[in-house]
């Protein structure tokens, strides 16, 4: 679905994009970002490491991928990382001509010197940071994470734009001081083709869910382990984990110690077509994180009719409020997320919560929405 906009707003307004290596996970949120930009710009090129996919308008679309390994050892780690900024600083000075302003997201922030590099030819940095800062996500997502406080901080200091998706990231990021150049501005979106109620909540089985990555930051582990607590109050639910990662193992480990595999049905990555039918069956579905942007299976899910439980990080608690539009959770220890599941199934009024979130979802994250959003933080850039 796309939305018309005027050729004149299009014209010379020829959009870079700095992402680092793609994860499964990673190249949908480029995907969603692309779709947006399409609708608002002239050219997108696209500078990124193991691209996963090509995209339909490849005369508009331009992708610039870049292979990447990840070292072993810290030393050569740092040098590869170096590298790899320099190469793409490299593809920056060749797109000169044809990019007007360049986009660092999800992680680009922390490539300072790719960033000094559009600055020097007198380019726009616009920076699109994602979730809540959490230094513990940070430990374990990567090695390197002791060096990337100060490049960032560096690169608020050197960008023209800083996109985030909540007023309440302003502090998390400690982005006081650059105030004056903050656009709120959510690039999400659900694809209303795919995702709808398709089945009553009453019509459904108490059945309790998982999806994302397996990693420690997302809360899997507590997830897991609130499970047998939920048990013993109430033996009937269902659970499912969907998703793969570094902790799929421990996740498997867990479950069978407590003799939980008749109960939880463990799927690995699923494609995204087939998660609509994934969320009609479920009557919860939990996010325990402990760090979040504002994560595009929430407000899929809640566009199905199904009911959200999370922790209160990122921009969740901009959407999700307590017994209106869902459940939000004091913490995500496995004592405090089987105390809400159990809150939740036993809701008096868990049809109308689950109502209240459909229309919420669907009146303010349609597709229009997303690209007026953007086209507002942009227009400002067009040469």
């Amino acid at each position: 679905m796309r939305i018309r906009t005027n050729e004149y707003e299009k014209k010379h307004l020829r959009i870079g994009i700095v992402m680092p290596p793609l994860s499964k996970i990673s190249n949908i949120f480029l995907s969603s970002l692309i779709g947006i930009l399409s609708s608002i710009s002239e050219s997108i090129y696209i500078i990124t490491g193991n691209a996963l996919q090509e995209y339909d308008d490849k005369d508009k679309v331009h992708i610039y991928s870049i292979n990447y390994k990840i070292k072993a050892n810290t030393f050569t780690k740092v040098m590869n990382y170096i590298y790899l900024q320099l190469r793409f600083s490299y593809m920056i000075m060749k797109l000169k001509k044809k990019v007007s302003l360049w986009i660092f997201f999800s992680g680009g922030d922390a490539f300072l010197l790719t960033i000094l590099t559009v600055k020097l030819l007198s380019k726009k940095v616009v920076l699109m940071l994602g979730g809540s800062f959490n230094p513990r996500r940070e430990m374990e997502s990567n090695k390197l994470s002791y060096i990337l406080p100060p490049l960032r901080r560096i690169a608020c200091h050197l960008s023209d734009n800083i996109i985030i998706y909540s007023k309440k990231l302003v502090k998390e990021w400690s982005l006081q001081k650059h105030i004056s150049k903050i656009s709120i501005a959510r690039r999400h979106f659900v694809d209303f083709d795919k995702f709808r109620m398709e089945k009553k909540l009453s019509e459904r089985d108490d059945f309790c869910g998982y999806i994302g990555i397996l990693e420690k930051w997302k809360g899997i582990l507590e997830f897991t382990g609130a499970i047998p607590k939920i048990l013993e109050k109430r033996k009937d639910v269902k659970f499912s984990i969907v998703g793969d990662g570094k902790l799929r193992d421990e996740v498997k480990k867990c479950l069978d110690i407590n003799n939980l595999n008749y109960k939880v049905k463990v799927v690995g990555w699923i494609p995204h077509d087939e998660l609509p039918k994934y969320l009609n069956e479920l009557k919860l579905l939990v996010l325990p994180s402990y760090t979040e942007g504002l994560p595009n299976i929430m407000l899929e899910t809640m566009v199905c009719g199904t009911p959200v439980l999370a922790t209160s990080v990122g921009a969740i608690p901009d959407i999700i409020k307590d017994g209106k539009t869902g459940f939000i959770m004091e913490n995500n220890t496995s004592e405090c997320i089987a105390k809400n599941v159990i809150r939740a199934l036993e809701h008096p009024d868990l049809d109308r919560i689950a109502e209240n979130a459909r229309k919420l979802a669907s009146n303010e994250f349609t597709y229009e929405a997303a690209v007026e959003r953007c086209r507002k933080v942009l227009e400002n850039f067009r040469q």
